[in-house]
């Protein structure tokens, strides 16, 4: 199997007890690249990959150096172009929501389930329900309350790994400097007639500080009144 080439990233670092980022980039098209961001759990020894990024030769040696490569796990239909580097590079199980149709590979290891339990301490898993495709959220405990997203809820505290021509347009299509729902991936995930607001209502009933989503910046803190701010701009009354 083809895999995608590696693309211009940051070093791995930590943000949270044994939960580590690795901040970089993705080609869209010829003319725009934009960020993307993959988080590392560690339990013991096993590490699990969220939203998988390819690293460098650098970076798989920070990788390593904090463990083992046991999972992978996709959150979201739309991201899974370094999923099987990681299963095939580290025979790692592939860990994934039935039903999505962007990425058909890797072949699935463990299916989620809305019951499903995660393969680390201190998570809770979040499945949308009455998505046109199956997404996912990982909630962590591990000394902040971090969210982990796809492309449902993301942050932009900057445009940084964005090109030019990405950080001229994202303002004007959906993308300012905020947390924001994805304007995209609630065109693509919402069925005809319905609404999802439902949805992320059910999310605020968490609470969580922290936010990492699979594009953009960590926010650090205050996420979870960021999120609401933002439900509210994607969903008047």
């Amino acid at each position: 199997m083809r895999h995608a080439p590696v693309y211009p990233h940051d070093p791995v670092v930590p943000i949270a007890d044994d939960v580590y980022m690795v901040r970089g980039a993705i080609k869209m098209n010829p003319l725009v690249r934009i960020s993307r961001n993959m988080a590392i759990v560690r339990d013991g020894r096993e590490l699990t990959v969220i939203n998988p990024l390819r690293l460098d030769h650098d970076g798989e040696r920070q990788l390593e150096a904090l463990g083992t490569v046991r999972r992978v796990l996709r959150l979201g239909p739309f991201h899974g172009i370094d999923d099987p580097y990681y299963v095939d590079r580290f025979k790692a199980e592939f860990w994934c929501q039935r039903g999505g149709t962007t990425y058909p590979e890797p072949a699935i290891d463990v299916e989620i389930t809305p019951g499903s339990e995660l393969p680390f301490a201190n998570g809770k898993l979040f499945c949308f329900a009455n998505t046109q495709q199956p997404e996912c959220i990982v909630l962590l405990e591990r000394g902040t309350s971090l969210l982990l997203t796809c492309d449902a809820i993301q942050h932009y505290g900057d445009y940084s790994h964005n090109n030019l021509a990405a950080r001229l347009i994202m303002p004007f299509i959906g993308f300012p400097k905020t947390t924001l729902i994805g304007p995209l991936w609630l065109q693509a995930m919402t069925i005809e007639g319905d609404s999802l607001k439902n949805e992320f209502d059910r999310l605020l009933e968490w609470q969580f500080d922290a936010l990492l989503s699979a594009h953009g910046t960590l926010l650090e803190h205050g996420a979870h009144a960021a999120v609401r701010a933002a439900c509210k701009r994607a969903f008047p009354d």
